[in-house]
């Protein structure tokens, strides 16, 4: 049997996002992809989320949508 999935991932850039108007796009686009999912996973390396993550998490957790969590333990942890 197949798995087929869709993965909406969001990018991730090196440079900072300074206009605030860009931001808030990139927010939104964040929940419409929530909308479309049928689960979110959240893929978060040495455990730590942050404001904007947590607004998605209780976004999903709103609509009912299951989330999962896929980190690896930070350097020292064991």
């Amino acid at each position: 049997m197949l798995d087929l999935a869709i993965v909406l991932a969001p990018g991730a850039t090196e440079a900072p996002v300074l206009d605030p108007l860009l931001v808030r796009a990139l927010g939104e686009l964040h929940l419409r992809r929530i909308d479309l999912a049928d689960e979110v996973r959240i893929v978060n390396p040495g455990g730590y989320i942050g404001e904007a993550t947590r607004r998605e998490i209780a976004y999903a957790n709103a609509l009912g949508k299951p989330v999962t969590y896929f980190h690896e333990l930070a350097m020292g942890d064991s």
